[in-house]
This record gives structure tokens, C-alpha cells and sequence, in this order.
């Protein structure tokens, strides 16, 4: 859909079910930096780089033992403190 980013389709896909996509917001993002897996947190996600951030926290997430959209709402509670996703 024109003038809808990844994370706001990746919200919308989340919100309807499908749970094989993160949400990389800042919170995610400077969570990723502070655990390495990544080395800076970009000014703008272009498409290939969303791409690529996301399929690094999908592998960190299967290295663990968890799905992409559960450690997507740990990091945030980590980051935030909440849960509200």
C-alpha cells in the first residue's frame, strides 16, 4: 500500500495475526545495538535495510528459541518498561 512504511505494515500485520514480521522502532533498534547485532542505528530504514536489521533479530530470535514477534515485545518491555504492543 502506497505511503505505509515497514513498521507501520509490520504493525498491521501483527495486528491481524501474522507474527513473522518485528517491528523495528527505535526502542527495538537501540535494544539490537545494545546486544550487538547491530553496530549503528540508522538515520532511515531504506527498504533493503529494514530487510536486513530484521532478518538479524529473526535469526537472533530462533538462536533463542522464540518467534520474531515475541522477542520484538521483550525488547520493548525491556527498552520501555512496557507492555502495550
Amino acid at each position: 500500500m502506497r505511503g505505509i512504511g515497514y513498521k507501520e505494515a509490520s504493525h498491521f500485520l501483527r495486528n491481524v495475526g501474522y507474527e513473522g514480521v518485528a517491528i523495528l522502532d527505535r526502542h527495538i533498534l537501540h535494544c539490537m545495538k545494545k546486544q550487538g547485532l547491530i553496530q549503528t542505528i540508522p538515520l532511515t530504514l531504506t527498504k533493503k535495510r529494514y530487510n536486513e536489521i530484521e532478518e538479524k533479530l529473526c535469526k537472533y530470535a530462533k538462536k533463542i528459541g522464540l518467534g520474531v514477534g515475541e522477542i520484538d515485545l521483550y525488547l520493548w518491555y525491556i527498552e520501555t518498561g512496557k507492555a502495550l504492543k
